[in-house]
């Protein structure tokens, strides 16, 4: 169903660029409210603080591997998203995770050998540029307000990313992930569609967790988080009649 990305940039990002004021004095950033980057994509990287919001809206799993990575799922299959058109319009009134929001901007080391993270961006957007509309991003050399609220939302979101790596051990140490399945059998058709290639909480591992443990999950927000997580899965079955109802959704086998 998913993995995690494996590709030198992630997911959406065609190129990376460091913002500066010498070569972006005169550069703006613009919003907009459509995201064709988002078209095509059907997994979304997600923290785990988003869990609860996220839940509304999309079944949320694990990505399978040794370093599982949470995302929401927009569609079932490859290149499927029930949320966003063609043209980039994203269905109104939905949780819009904070991993589509950040871009075009990013925090990324500059050499392998730093520590240090600089603001970066994707060149190929079209949302920054030498545009006469939209908030500039330098004042001479000085970064604008804008610019360093952008560069805080990023700060946020890696430290956001820090703890929901810190979630997943915790999972990981207990052995609660395990990979998941999902079966769903549409009317009409002989054979069930499976799908497969993720990872799920183990409800029976989670009911055998002792008491203490269960408790201080439920006092750091942990338990909440977990059945945020389960809870979603309910919807697995609604995306994917989205996608029948697109016309999006797996090729059927009729029933004889």
């Amino acid at each position: 169903m998913a993995s995690a990305p494996q590709a030198s940039l992630p997911v959406f990002y065609q190129d990376l660029m460091p913002l500066n004021s010498r070569d972006h004095a005169n550069w703006r950033s613009r919003s907009t409210n459509r995201a064709p980057w988002l078209y095509g994509f059907h997994a979304i990287p997600l923290t785990a603080e988003e869990f609860p919001q996220a839940s509304r809206n999309f079944p949320i799993i694990f990505s399978s591997g040794p370093d599982p990575v949470p995302l929401a799922l927009m569609g079932l299959n490859e290149g499927v998203n029930v949320f966003v058109d063609q043209d980039g319009k994203v269905e109104d009134n939905i949780y819009i995770p904070a991993y589509i929001r950040r871009y075009p901007f990013l925090l990324a080391k500059l050499t392998p050998e730093t520590t240090d993270l600089s603001l970066c961006f994707d060149p190929t957007s079209d949302l920054i540029g030498e545009f006469e509309e939209g908030n500039a991003l330098f004042d001479g050399e000085t970064p604008t307000d804008h610019t360093q609220a952008l560069l805080g939302f990023c700060e946020q979101f890696e430290q956001a990313g820090a703890r929901t790596q810190a979630f997943v051990e915790e999972l990981k140490k207990h052995n609660l992930l395990m990979d998941g399945e999902v079966a769903i059998q549409q009317d009409g058709v002989e054979q069930p569609f499976i799908y497969r290639g993720f990872q799920m909480i183990d409800q029976e591992k989670l009911r055998d967790i002792r008491g203490d443990i269960l408790r201080t999950w439920n006092q750091n927000g942990l338990l909440a988080l977990i059945y945020a997580h389960l809870f979603s899965l309910e919807l697995i079955r609604e995306i994917f009649g989205r996608q029948v109802q697109q016309g999006k959704g797996p090729i059927a086998v009729p029933a004889a």
